[in-house]
């Protein structure tokens, strides 16, 4: 990672290749923004039916917690209103609807003090998204829906952007994970079975860089960055949005970032929606990133 840009005024093509670079952006909140975290802080509101979502975690046995979250997160998932809250996002930021893609936003929860870290709240421990069959093209969008810490974000690793990692990229199908795992993460309480790639040798946690948007405020990298989690210790349950974009002549093109370790079999780019009107990634293109990815030797 070479550099942090707030608020900077490149076009989207420019901000992509700095992307692809390492450099990572982060925005302030703006209209279209809000709006999306005041949709999520709706129906988060509403799914804790009178609790603090962000205290919630103190008055509740976690099995009801995990629970109240398998029904809230696929709502907002499949939400009709959270594709049009992102169009209008992507289209803020100068994306040309007609070329970019994004899959569905998912609503994501960290809680305090290991209360609950696997299954539907998984702690993601440092990954690249680029592990889980996910194009190199890929950039990845955050969003906290209210006030975030240091403690309780996620956290970038920068020293491994151009180091690779030992990892278990090489056994992730993303088909099989769809047809085996994909659908039951709410199961998974105390202890998460799932095989998930992650690093296979120690990693160095330091340096690290991390970033506290506002709510609403937006950051934006690479999927190819590897980052993770913050232990949260703040006390409080932090729920953020992500999302994911490509630009199809990126795709077609592979302008990317650099694969230094990724190793896994199949292709999310069937997932993604096409800006302008939901559209499907065409299947000729999704095709072509079928065969497993070969890190370097």
């Amino acid at each position: 990672m070479t550099a942090i840009y707030s608020n900077p005024g490149f076009s989207d093509d420019e901000r992509r290749s700095r992307l692809f670079q390492g450099q990572v952006f982060i925005y302030e909140t703006r209209p279209e923004s809000r709006a999306l975290v005041q949709f999520a802080e709706q129906l988060i509101v509403e799914a804790f039916d009178g609790l603090d979502p962000e205290t919630a975690q103190h008055h509740l046995p976690v099995e009801r917690f995990a629970a109240i979250l398998a029904e809230l997160k696929p709502r907002f998932i499949h939400h009709p209103q959270s594709k049009e809250l992102i169009q209008a996002l992507l289209a803020s930021y100068g994306c040309d609807t007609d070329r970019t893609y994004f899959d569905v936003p998912r609503l994501r929860s960290s809680t305090s003090n290991d209360y609950l870290t696997t299954g539907i709240a998984y702690a993601f421990h440092p990954h690249r998204d680029t592990w889980y069959s996910a194009p190199l093209s890929q950039v990845n969008w955050w969003i906290p829906v209210f006030a975030v810490v240091p403690e309780n974000v996620m956290t970038f690793h920068p020293r491994y952007w151009d180091n690779p990692v030992r990892n278990g990229s090489h056994r992730y199908d993303y088909y099989e994970w769809n047809r085996t795992s994909r659908f039951n993460a709410a199961e998974h309480i105390g202890k998460d079975t799932r095989d998930q790639p992650k690093p296979e040798e120690p990693i160095e946690l330091e340096p690290r860089v991390t970033l506290v948007p506002e709510p609403g405020g937006v950051m934006i990298f690479s999927g190819n960055q590897l980052h993770s989690s913050v232990p949260n210790t703040s006390g409080r349950t932090r729920y953020s949005i992500d999302f994911r974009s490509v630009h199809l002549d990126d795709v077609v093109n592979r302008r990317e970032a650099p694969n230094v370790d990724v190793a896994c079999t199949g292709t999310t780019l069937r997932d993604f929606l096409r800006c302008s009107d939901l559209e499907r990634m065409p299947e000729d293109i999704a095709l072509a990133y079928e065969n497993k990815a070969t890190a370097p030797a």
